[in-house]
């Protein structure tokens, strides 16, 4: 018995001596592992220090460098960009770095556009390699301050035509829906703006209704706007206020309204004719649902006209590289063509470029970083179906919108060369089934 007490005494040791050397084992690999993370996690910090070491030598070196476009380097630099996105989008950090690194060192913010272009969507990969707590992804997408971007925006709206062509086409629409409501709306205009951004559409809109008002028939205009910050609607107010004082055969008012209120905030008159403005709005929306919901409350306000104004897409929003690749289609051609609307040492330029477009590049890029503030661009049939299945339908820009459409083109291609086949213009008027104007 006392033999077998000590068999089992001395299996029992073994089997605790087993189990500490097996704990000490496995405690070692843990220790590689980790210590194998470390040293993973040192590397790709290093990686990523060593682009933003290539980033600053790109700021720091001279701002006179040859035009790659002319002799063929431009295209390279476009494929080792979308060789970048690839990588970032499979979170190949080796791959990224590298050809990210290859872009700072043959690009400049005051080189050609294709230069340009592509050094501030290579910042928004390089923002994309690192987490939204890092200080150097502040550092990249540092926003512009409030009057950098107001300056910025005010830049672009006076030298390029893309904003002027969208406003002053909705506003020709707003006014005939106006007077086709003359005789029930007591001369009475309520614009409902989703997207304030300073006012700059409606200067126009003020001037045009003051032609068609006199000192003893006057028109009454209210414009509620939406807007981002209370220093935004501020600003705003104070500017259209101003404006409007050189006009006094028009009634103005201004409500300013922070952007997600709800429109049963929106005063109302009775009679009025309302239009609401959806320019540039619907696609920041980043769910359906608000979209479908933003749609059934205009719908229930009744207006006389909605317009609706997009940049149209043609990719799924869902693959991070087809939304890249729309996207720098999209700002490649808007680079290009401020270089025919402002010349190459422009402070405007440089302040649209880094405020303004340089900007909504890094955001489109960090989408999923930003709180999902991002634009989302689709086809003119998705939007048509979304506005259809709340009860607006499509009629075609009328004979005269047309021709002021032709003519402002016209005029602004005296300033930059850029060409337009207005016929093509997919522009698209919605109207509610009961036969009220809708855009």
């Amino acid at each position: 018995m006392e033999d077998t007490d000590e068999e089992l005494l001395n299996l029992s040791l073994a089997i605790v001596a087993d189990s500490g050397f097996e704990r000490k084992r496995k405690r070692k690999g843990r220790d590689a592992l980790i210590s194998l993370n470390l040293n993973s996690y040192e590397s790709c910090e290093g990686k990523i220090f060593w682009l933003l070491q290539m980033r600053e030598q790109m700021f720091q070196q001279d701002n006179n460098r040859k035009a790659v476009a002319e002799d063929g380097k431009g295209l390279h630099l476009i494929h080792l960009l979308l060789i970048s996105a690839s990588a970032v989008d499979e979170n190949n950090i080796d791959s990224a770095t590298e050809n990210l690194g290859d872009l700072y060192q043959n690009v400049s913010l005051n080189g050609d556009s294709v230069q340009r272009v592509v050094a501030y969507f290579a910042d928004g990969l390089a923002a994309r390699l690192l987490t939204r707590k890092s200080p150097f992804y502040d550092m990249i997408v540092k926003q512009p301050t409030p009057e950098e971007e107001f300056s910025a925006y005010t830049d672009l709206y006076r030298v390029s035509p893309y904003y002027q062509f969208a406003h002053f086409t909705a506003n020709q629409a707003i006014i005939e829906a106006f007077e086709d409501d003359e005789q029930i709306n007591n001369r009475a205009l309520h614009v409902i703006d989703f997207d304030i951004s300073y006012g700059f559409q409606w200067p126009s809109l003020i001037q045009s209704l003051s032609e068609k008002a006199t000192s003893n028939n006057r028109i009454s205009l209210r414009i509620t706007g939406y807007g981002r910050s209370l220093e935004e609607l501020l600003e705003t107010e104070n500017r259209l206020m101003g404006f409007s004082k050189g006009f006094r055969n028009v009634v103005f008012e201004f409500q300013g309204l922070l952007r997600g209120s709800k429109l049963v905030n929106v005063r109302k008159n009775k009679n009025e004719t309302i239009a609401v403005n959806f320019v540039f709005h619907l696609n920041t929306l980043n769910r359906y649902s608000q979209i479908s919901e933003t749609l059934r409350s205009v719908h229930s306000v009744h207006p006389s006209i909605v317009v609706l104004v997009e940049q149209e897409g043609s990719r799924s929003p869902r693959s991070f590289l087809s939304r890249f690749m729309e996207s720098l289609h999209y700002f490649a051609a808007m680079f290009d063509s401020l270089d025919d609307c402002l010349p190459s040492n422009s402070t405007e330029r440089m302040s649209i470029e880094r405020n303004c477009l340089g900007k909504e590049i890094k955001s489109m890029i960090n989408f999923d970083k930003d709180k999902g503030n991002c634009s989302t661009h689709e086809k003119m049939e998705t939007w048509k179906g979304r506005m259809e299945s709340r009860g607006f339908e499509g009629i075609k820009l009328s004979s005269k919108s047309m021709i002021q459409a032709k003519l402002l083109l016209k005029i602004r291609s005296h300033y930059c060369s850029l060409q337009f086949d207005v016929e093509r213009v997919d522009s698209e008027f919605m109207r509610e089934r009961t036969g009220r104007l809708f855009l």
